[in-house]
């Protein structure tokens, strides 16, 4: 097995956003944040080749929105998608299967593009198949008030158009080494890949723990839909991490891309900080 981890790009969100009831006065002392209290994440998708499939986990905000909504996120620096892919030696023909952790825009937003051809949109990966948890797919489908700035129809309804589109069921292995787990607190259907690699078994842990400063068991965001939810899960699988000596693997900070853990007496954290070419 192949696997690399690569940023597509940084943005900016509301660091009061990105902590919910954690008070600015804690959560500043290890993320900072600018004058406007806009703290930058970035976004980090995997690359995995092993015998039969090139997948790409997650695919960033994309471009088909106009200067206004970018405007917003204000996306800066990063490899981008095609860009970062291409320096690893792959071109959009090559990927087999695109996973989705959710449908959330800065994480599926890529998938799609303008057509080329005339109106309308186009897959920017033709021959992959794109999997979706089947509860977050139904989930997005509905929309709801809370999400329906992050659940584009464009992002969306052209996958399902597509044919290309398999919803997963249930959690276990989709390919050979790479598993896949279920969340429900930050959006119903998340979908975490659990990946074994060097020996060593890795967890991207997306939006249920996007930065290692949201280890503590209530340092949450404000967007989580159900925040005990969200607590139970990461409860669950730090333990199972710790216990286990697994690798946690970061798709949002700034500044640490992976660590594992150990126990301390304010509960479960990092122990070691290290780039993913570590591993």
């Amino acid at each position: 097995m192949k696997i690399d981890l690569f940023n597509i790009s940084n943005f900016k969100v509301d660091g009061g956003a990105m902590f919910g009831v954690v008070p600015k006065v804690l959560w500043s002392r290890v993320y900072s944040s600018d004058e406007n209290n806009l703290m930058v994440l970035t976004l980090r998708s995997l690359i995995i080749e092993n015998d039969r499939h090139k997948i790409l986990v997650d695919t960033g905000w994309g471009d088909k929105q106009n200067a206004k909504f970018f405007s917003h996120v204000h996306l800066h620096n990063g490899e981008g998608m095609i860009e970062g892919l291409a320096r690893r030696g792959y071109k959009p023909e090559d990927i087999t299967d695109v996973v989705l952790t959710h449908l959330h825009a800065d994480h599926c937003g890529g998938c799609v593009r303008n057509s080329r051809y005339g109106p309308g949109y186009e897959l920017v990966f033709p021959r992959a198949i794109y999997h979706v948890s089947r509860t977050q797919w139904e989930w997005a489908a509905k929309n709801n008030l809370r999400e329906a700035d992050a659940f584009l129809e464009e992002n969306i309804k052209p996958i399902g158009d597509s044919g290309h589109l398999n919803l997963v069921d249930e959690e276990g292995e989709l390919f050979k080494g790479f598993s896949v787990r279920f969340c429900y607190g930050h959006t119903p259907g998340l979908m975490l890949p659990v990946i074994d690699y060097n020996g060593r078994r890795l967890i991207y842990t997306g939006d249920l723990i996007p930065t290692i400063s949201h280890l503590p068991l209530i340092w949450n965001m404000s967007y989580d839909i159900d925040s005990l939810k969200t607590i139970e899960e990461k409860k669950e699988i730090l333990e199972e991490a710790l216990e286990n000596d697994y690798i946690l693997v970061f798709q949002h900070d700034e500044h640490v891309e992976c660590c594992n853990l150990h126990m301390t007496p304010k509960g479960i954290r990092a122990k070691e900080k290290f780039d993913f070419s570590e591993i």
